[in-house]
Parts: structure tokens; C-alpha cells; sequence
């Protein structure tokens, strides 16, 4: 099946209200045409380089998601036009999207990465942590950033319990914080597990191979 195929055959069979970032990272810039072509304007990118060669090279009316680990030194790059920021997992990262923000005279919405699967490989704030964020002080001063909501990555299984049980934990804080602190985004969900992510309260999914075929890395 073509890209166009891939996205429309997604979009019928999520709900409304759950966004889809189409996740293009190693593909080339011709494979985004055919996604922008096809109406799909939300696209995720996990390496800052490769975002900011892609976004200088696409229609300027793309919103560009940066979903990878981020290293406080790369910011700087994206900050004039990238619209989410994904896997936001230390306080000093928020401090360096905020400075970095402001050169560009911009807001910046972010997502809090919260560490929900077992394996040691995957990122992530414990649920305390982004809880004391949230409500710090030192937050407040950050008037160049907003934190829209939270993101999470489960283990990678086959396995149905395990990953309900990581999606229903997210989405149990989530709930919890959700009016204290206006958050609106449950960034959950990849190509292997979206529906489950998505019936455990995810708003934002990451599809990449579903939609754009398997990668190669070489």
C-alpha cells in the first residue's frame, strides 16, 4: 500500500479526536510530499539535524515534533519553528528550551516524558518528579515554555497486560493533573501498540513504519 493509503486507512479507524504525528524520521523528504499531498500536516522527528535539513526543505505550514532524546546543546536549532517537543525528562532542559524560546520571542510547548516501561533503555521522569515540576516555583518562571501534557513510551512486548498496564498508569496520573495544571496532550502509542495506547486514553499517537513502511537505519 502507498503513504496515502497507509494514512487515510489510520485516520478511518482512530478516533476524531486523537492526533496523528506521522513519524518520518530517516525517510526521505519525497515520502513527506506524499504525506503533505495526501493533507497530513503533523510530522515527528527523533534527531534535530535531520529535522532542521527537512523543515528548511518542506512547506513551511508543517508542525514539526520533535520526539527523540533531547540533548540540551541541540535546541538551539530547532527553537525558531519546531511546534511540540516530545521527551522532556529534566528540569534543566526545560530552563534551555525557555532561554532559547525567547531569543526567537516564542512559546514553546512541551511535553513531560514520564518513564513508564521496565526496561532500563527507555527515558523518563518518575511520577513524583513531574509532579514536583508541575508545581515548582521555579517553573513559573519560565514564561517562554508550556507544558501542554505528558508523554510516555512502554516496553517493547507483544504483550497486551503489560502494555495496558503502563498505558493505564500514564493515563491515571494524567487524569489527575490534568485540570491543576491545564494539560490537554496524552502523548502515547507507536505503530505496535496505538490502539491499545489509544484505549487507555491517549490523544497523541506515534506511527511511523505503519505509515511509511519499515526503516532502514544504514
Amino acid at each position: 500500500m502507498s503513504i496515502t493509503q497507509n494514512l487515510n486507512e489510520i485516520k478511518q479507524n482512530i478516533p476524531k479526536e486523537v492526533t496523528l504525528v506521522a513519524v518520518s524520521k530517516t525517510k526521505p523528504v519525497s515520502d513527506i510530499h506524499e504525506a503533505y499531498n495526501a493533507g497530513h500536516r503533523i510530522f515527528g522527528e527523533n534527531r534535530i539535524q535531520e529535522m532542521v535539513d527537512k523543515y528548511e526543505q518542506l512547506p513551511k505550514d508543517i508542525a514539526w515534533h520533535m520526539i527523540g532524546h533531547l540533548q540540551s546543546n541541540k535546541v538551539k536549532y530547532m527553537a525558531h519553528f519546531v511546534d511540540l517537543i516530545h521527551g522532556v525528562d529534566k528540569f534543566s532542559t526545560l530552563k534551555e528550551i525557555n532561554k532559547q524560546a525567547k531569543k526567537h520571542n516564542r512559546t514553546i510547548r512541551c511535553l513531560l516524558q514520564a518513564k513508564i516501561a521496565k526496561e532500563d533503555s527507555k527515558f523518563g521522569l518518575s511520577f513524583d518528579d513531574i509532579k514536583e515540576i508541575l508545581s515548582s516555583e521555579k517553573l513559573k518562571n519560565l514564561e517562554n515554555i508550556s507544558i501542554v501534557g505528558l508523554m510516555g513510551m512502554a516496553t517493547f512486548t507483544d504483550d497486551s497486560k503489560i502494555l495496558e498496564q503502563e498505558f493505564s498508569s500514564l493515563q491515571k496520573l494524567y487524569l489527575d493533573l490534568k485540570s491543576d495544571y491545564n494539560l490537554e496532550v496524552l502523548s502515547m502509542g507507536m505503530s505496535g501498540d496505538y490502539f491499545i495506547a489509544i484505549q487507555n486514553g491517549s490523544n497523541m499517537i506515534r506511527v511511523g513504519s505503519s505509515i511509511f513502511g519499515s526503516r532502514n537505519y544504514n
